[in-house]
């Protein structure tokens, strides 16, 4: 069985540009649109746009920070919960566990969706397999997905915890220069640094920019996101991001052992 792959794309995305974009990538055949949570963005009201446009695309949030966005604040309403995934993080919050664990005890009481949690460290990610349904992890290797995605199941044991990585990717050389530079961004950020350090990698080693890319991430993880790096977020470009990856996805299943 092949590792479900989805689309995600920034959360200030215009909301004529998810209309248009959600039934496309629908129509070729990807799991799920994840929207980030940024400022100047709503995702869940992105994910209502794509709701209204399409009938079976998976819809989520990658990630929304209950430091910023208390549980209670967040509008729910016109969300297919059968096909949602609210994604959570503690933000820049002290003592994060155990604000988030209460973010997910609250989230269950509102809706029925599935819950994500972003997290980085091994405290968080053992949080997600006891509390959540799943996590969403960023800036990886396969190598490192992989580990990461058998510490999860080891830490769920009985129960079902899926394992979603957020990974950086580019169609064609033109948006190489934002890829570098998003890559460089994470790079000065503490957490992630420390967590690069850690790893022994550079933050442009865990991104897709071909065919092989995507094949590489294949039974690393329960679901891959194929976040879009182009150099404006046209429609346009982001068309031809979908058209791209979609080929990729095809080729990578051809060459799939059976």
């Amino acid at each position: 069985m092949h590792t479900p792959v989805s689309i995600g794309l920034i959360g200030t995305t215009d909301a004529s540009i998810v209309a248009a974009l959600a039934p496309r990538i629908e129509r070729l055949g990807f799991h799920a649109l994840w929207l980030n949570d940024v400022p100047g963005g709503d995702s869940l009201a992105g994910l209502r746009v794509a709701a209204a446009a399409t009938e079976r695309l998976g819809l989520a949030t990658g990630v929304i920070p209950l430091d910023r966005r208390p549980v209670d604040t967040l509008d729910l309403a016109g969300l297919p919960e059968a096909r949602t995934s609210i994604g959570i993080g503690s933000g820049r919050i002290a003592h994060p566990l155990a604000f988030v664990e209460q973010g997910v005890a609250r989230l269950r009481e509102r809706c029925d969706a599935e819950i994500i949690l972003g997290a980085l460290g091994p405290r968080m990610r053992r949080l997600a397999a006891e509390r959540a349904d799943g996590v969403l992890l960023n800036w990886l290797t396969p190598q490192a997905a992989s580990a990461t995605t058998a510490e999860l199941r080891a830490s769920a044991g009985e129960r079902r915890a899926r394992s979603v990585l957020y990974t950086r990717t580019v169609v064609d050389d033109d948006a190489r220069a934002e890829l570098e530079a998003e890559s460089e961004r994470y790079e000065q950020v503490p957490a992630y640094a420390a967590n690069f350090a850690r790893l022994g990698i550079r933050a442009i080693d865990a991104t897709i920019d071909g065919a092989g890319g995507v094949a590489a991430y294949e039974s690393t993880v329960d679901e891959i996101v194929l976040r879009a790096i182009t150099p404006s977020g046209s429609l346009a470009e982001l068309e031809r991001f979908v058209e791209t990856t979609a080929a990729w996805v095809e080729r990578a299943a051809e060459v799939r052992p059976v």
